[in-house]
């Protein structure tokens, strides 16, 4: 005999192989109506609760994040997002106080290698990053 188990949002269904035997009576619901998804609502606003934010919206630097990124999304200035540098230089002083948290160590590292080869040799002109596949 089959069964349901509910974890959190998931829904796991258990079933036997008699269960396969036969067709299958469960019926599937759409969600989407219920629970808003991707970053930008129908409306136009910001859905903060998108887990392709990775979390950046809460936090020690939750309230910053969205003050700028809120900023440039809404901004109608000729350069986009021009009329937000001070809100993105408060929200980078704010990560700066919490390395741990928000580590910038891969990115200089990518940086490095874009300047200064793998080697740690700066690039000639003539001379091009590898890239590894």
């Amino acid at each position: 005999m089959s069964y349901c188990q509910e974890i959190g949002k998931d829904r796991i269904i258990f079933a036997t192989k008699e269960d396969h035997s036969k067709p299958s009576t469960v019926e599937l619901t759409d969600e989407s109506a219920d629970e808003p998804r991707g970053l930008i609502l129908p409306n136009g606003d910001i859905n903060w609760n998108c887990p392709c934010l990775g979390g950046m919206a809460s936090g020690p630097c939750g309230y910053q994040f969205r003050e700028a990124f809120g900023c440039f999304h809404y901004s109608t200035a000729e350069n986009k997002g021009e009329d937000c540098v001070d809100k993105f230089t408060e929200m980078q002083d704010c990560m700066s106080q919490y390395p741990n948290l928000y580590s910038r160590d891969k990115d200089i590292a990518d940086d490095n290698t874009l300047m200064n080869g793998s080697d740690g040799q700066p690039l000639d002109d003539n001379k091009s990053v590898e890239q590894k596949s």
